[in-house]
């Protein structure tokens, strides 16, 4: 969106392939329309994965299970990912590939929506990942921070809604104005919270990376 494309199949040359099994993930998804990380954030990912080395991660947004497979890939041996998808669809798909995986000790799916799961989690996680619906990430944050353990490190994905984000909310066809003016109050809250230290990337459609103090 930000870099034009001939910029990104550059840098896609440069990164290091993925193991097969998620490159086929990748391209079956794909081929079903079915919203995965772009590769560029897949690469942040995986240098998360092996900077912070995070032993906890919650991931809001399993879809077909593409990028906890991926972190659970590169992050350390005794990590362990908890994933939460509410899809009916989608489910069985994410555990199947979990398991043909074998990371099904590795990865906890949990069934339902996140807006009434993450009242119910008590652990602490060194790493949230936020890839859900775009409008209720700023309905998730109350208990996102509560979740996130000091230190910790909130990725959160698509914040700039293909260039959607920086126009008026009356450029933006009716049906995305909701969403959009919740982005805005979601990025303004992670770029003004106290126990918050953001950068905003222009990476994929949009990453932040938010430690909390």
């Amino acid at each position: 969106m930000v870099i034009d494309e001939r910029m990104l199949t550059f840098i896609d040359s440069m990164n290091e392939p993925n193991p097969p099994y998620l490159d086929e993930l990748e391209k079956t998804a794909l081929e079903a329309e079915v919203p995965i990380i772009r590769r560029s954030t897949a690469q942040l990912l995986k240098f998360l994965m092996t900077s912070a080395r995070p032993r906890k991660i919650l991931e809001v947004g399993t879809a077909v299970g593409f990028s906890a497979l991926l972190m659970s890939e590169y992050a350390p041996a005794d990590c362990h990912i908890t994933t939460i998808e509410k899809y009916e669809k989608r489910i069985p798909v994410a555990k199947e590939n979990f398991r043909k995986a074998g990371r099904e000790d590795q990865i906890t799916l949990l069934e339902g929506d996140a807006a009434d799961l993450l009242k119910t989690l008590t652990d602490s996680y060194d790493l949230i990942f936020m890839d859900a619906a775009k409008g209720q990430y700023i309905h998730f944050m109350p208990e996102v921070m509560r979740l996130l353990a000091p230190g910790g490190l909130l990725v959160s994905d698509n914040v700039l809604q293909d260039g959607d984000v920086i126009e008026s909310r009356f450029a933006v066809t009716r049906r995305n104005r909701t969403i959009h003016s919740r982005m805005r109050d979601y990025l303004y809250e992670l770029t003004h919270h106290p126990e918050l230290q953001t950068v905003i990337l222009p990476v994929g459609d949009g990453v932040t990376l938010s430690v909390k103090k």
